[in-house]
């Protein structure tokens, strides 16, 4: 790999931090090398399917990043890097706000405590089953784990769809889900995020040998937030396998 592609790479891969698909980062960090270009050659540079590459540069210019010009066949050309930055940095901003006004909004010292951290795969794993009995509306689990937490939750899931239990999960490209799951596809995917009714939610490592736990409503929504973030962000639409 050359020291172009390699450096577009990495720029497209800390391009997702900041919600763009694994497509429109592509797409994006190759329009900074070229300049102008139209879809066709975005799409050679970048990697991305022919097919998709217009929509994914209507999106950019939708997203803010990018900007059409005159005249046929149309060509693209990305936002000024200062206005880009500038953005990027509000939205940083506003993030640490909203965390803050959680923060100030928490109960005092001598309050129960609202986060648990659970230590060990199979008190993990028994953690995950409880929130997926426990689930009475809607169910998100996101993961790149699909496989183990599939074959060791089958039956927790089948009777949590048995009760209507709303199931999606958001997991990497090529991965089986349990049949009648809502589905969205993400690269990039390291921990294991599990939200049961927007109230009770675990973020587990890679490993699934630890995890922190809240049954508190107002962390668990925040938690719903941030997989809701990845969910914009996929790389496919929603359906069910």
């Amino acid at each position: 790999m050359d020291a172009i592609s390699s450096r577009l790479e990495k720029v497209a891969e800390m391009l997702k931090m900041f919600g763009l698909s694994s497509y429109e980062a592509q797409a994006f960090s190759a329009l900074i090398y070229h300049g102008v270009a139209n879809a066709d050659v975005i799409a050679d540079t970048a990697k991305i399917p022919r097919t998709s590459a217009y929509k994914v540069m209507e999106s950019l210019v939708e997203k803010g990043y990018a900007k059409e010009t005159e005249g046929r066949p149309k060509m693209f050309k990305p936002e000024t890097l200062e206005d880009i930055r500038k953005r990027i940095e509000t939205r940083v901003q506003d993030l640490f706000s909203e965390m803050r006004q959680i923060e100030d909004n928490v109960p005092s010292k001598g309050d129960p405590q609202l986060v648990y951290t659970i230590y060990g795969r199979s008190k993990v794993m028994s953690k995950i089953a409880e929130l997926i009995n426990l689930a009475d509306k809607e169910l998100y689990i996101c993961t790149p784990m699909v496989k183990e937490i599939r074959m060791e939750m089958k039956k927790n899931i089948e009777n949590a769809m048995r009760r209507n239990v709303k199931v999606i999960f958001v997991t990497p490209p090529n991965k089986r889900v349990p049949q009648n799951a809502q589905i969205f596809r993400k690269e990039g995917l390291i921990a294991t995020d599990v939200v049961a009714d927007r109230s009770r939610a675990l973020l587990a490592g890679p490993d699934l040998n630890a995890c922190g736990y809240t049954d508190n409503p107002a962390l668990a929504l925040h938690v719903f937030q941030f997989v809701q973030m990845i969910i914009d962000s996929s790389d496919f639409n929603a359906k069910e396998e």
